[in-house]
C-alpha cells in the first residue's frame, strides 16, 4: 500500500480518509469477534523480521517495477551485485533476515524477468527469506482488484515454477485485495493455493482481507488452513490515537489468530526527526509506534517494515548512499530502527 507522498506530511491523512471510508465500510463483525483459527504453520512467526524494498512508484505500476538502487537497463549480474549489497546493508543496518519484493505481470512476463530474478537469488543466496508479492497497476487499475487474470496466471506459473523449490522464497497472492468483499477474496486466495498445490502451505502468505487491514475472516476459513496471514496497519489511518488505543486497534484486527500472523507492512515518518525511543503521549506517530512494535513482541509476530528502501519516502528507515554502480545504506532515523529491533526481539524498551 501507499500512501506517505514522498516528501510531505499532509497527504497521508488525505489518503487516510480514503481508506477510513472503505474500512468502515467491513462490518464490525468482521475486525470484532474472535474466531478460532485454522491450523497455523507455526507457533509464532517470529522467525520473519524483515523490510519492504520498494519502486520509488510505490510499487504500483504499468510497466517494469525498478526496486529503488536498481535499474530495468542492469543485467542479470549488475542486478545480482547491487542487490547483495543492498541485502547485505539490510542485514548490517537492521539485523533484518527477510526482504518482501513487489511483482507484476510486466516484471515477470516480459523480458526484465531474467534480470530482476538476480534479487531474489541474491537475497536467498546471504539467508535471506523473499515475501514476493503481487501489486496491481495504477490510474484506473489501481482499484483493489487483480488488473487482468489472463496475465496474473502466466506471472504466478512463472513465479512459482521458478523458486517453488527454494524453501527460503515466499509467495503472497495479491497485496491489499480491498476491491473484494471478504468471501470473494477468501475464494481467490483458495483458488491461488487449489492452483499451486505444489507450494506448501506455510509458504503462503494470505493477505487480510480490505486493505490488508484485518486478518480474522481468512483466518476462520478452512480452506485457507497452513498458511501465513498478512497484515497491514498504519498510524495515519487516526489523526490520533493514544499508545492503549493503537494497541486495542491493531489487536482487534488480529484476532486470535498472531500465531499465524505476520504484519507485512507498517511504518511512520523517519526523515522527520521523531524520536520514538521516549513516550511523547501527544504525537499520534510516537503512540502508535511504541504502540506496535510492543505488540508484534508481545504476541511473538513477525514484522516487516514499509519501507525499508523506498527512494523519496519520508517513512523509507534506510537511504542509499554511495556510487551506483555499489550502493550501500544509511539509516534514516536509528530511534526508528531501535523499535524495529525491540519488534523483532531485541534491543531495549521505551525509556519513560
Amino acid at each position: 500500500m501507499r500512501k506517505t507522498p514522498v516528501s510531505t506530511r499532509r497527504a497521508p491523512r488525505l489518503r487516510a480518509s480514503l481508506v477510513a471510508v472503505a474500512i468502515a465500510a467491513i462490518s464490525g463483525a468482521t475486525l470484532t469477534g474472535s474466531p478460532a483459527s485454522a491450523a497455523a504453520p507455526t507457533t509464532d512467526t517470529t522467525q520473519f523480521k524483515g523490510v519492504n524494498w520498494a519502486d520509488p512508484r510505490d510499487n504500483f505500476a504499468d510497466d517494469e517495477l525498478q526496486l529503488s538502487g536498481l535499474s530495468t537497463s542492469d543485467t542479470y549480474a549488475q542486478t545480482y551485485t547491487k542487490a547483495s549489497r543492498i541485502i547485505s546493508a539490510f542485514r548490517a543496518n537492521l539485523g533484518a533476515n527477510t526482504v518482501r519484493l513487489p511483482i507484476n505481470p510486466y516484471t515477470v512476463n516480459g523480458s526484465y524477468w531474467k534480470s530482476y530474478k538476480g534479487v531474489i537469488d541474491a537475497a536467498t543466496a546471504h539467508g535471506f527469506k523473499v515475501i514476493v508479492s503481487y501489486w496491481e497497476g495504477t490510474g484506473d487499475r489501481k482499484d483493489g482488484y487483480i488488473d487482468d487474470e489472463a496475465t496474473y496466471w502466466p506471472m504466478w506459473n512463472t513465479v512459482v515454477k521458478a523458486y517453488k523449490g527454494n524453501s527460503r522464497v515466499y509467495f503472497e497472492p495479491m497485496n491489499e485485495p480491498h476491491g473484494y468483499t471478504d468471501a470473494q477474496w477468501a475464494d481467490i486466495a483458495a483458488k491461488w493455493l487449489d492452483t499451486y498445490k505444489s507450494v506448501p502451505r506455510n509458504r503462503v502468505f494470505v493477505s487480510g482481507a480490505g486493505y490488508n487491514d484485518h486478518v480474522t475472516t481468512v483466518c476462520a476459513d478452512p480452506r485457507l488452513k497452513g498458511t501465513y496471514l498478512s497484515l497491514h496497519h498504519y498510524g495515519f489511518w487516526k489523526s490520533y490515537a493514544t499508545y492503549d488505543e493503537w494497541v486495542a486497534d491493531l489487536k482487534v484486527r488480529i484476532g486470535d489468530c498472531a500465531n499465524r500472523t505476520v504484519a507485512d507492512e507498517f511504518g511512520a515518518p523517519m526523515t522527520t526527526g521523531l524520536n520514538y525511543n521516549v513516550k511523547t503521549p501527544d504525537d499520534n506517530f510516537v503512540n502508535y509506534v511504541q504502540a506496535v512494535t510492543d505488540t508484534f513482541r508481545e504476541l511473538k509476530m513477525g514484522s516487516v517494515y514499509w519501507p525499508g528502501l523506498r527512494t523519496d519516502d519520508i517513512y523509507s528507515m534506510q537511504k542509499l548512499v554511495g556510487p551506483a554502480a555499489r550502493p550501500w545504506l544509511e539509516t534514516t532515523n536509528q530511534t526508528g530502527a531501535d523499535r524495529l529491533a525491540w519488534a523483532w526481539g531485541r534491543g531495549k524498551p521505551v525509556q519513560g
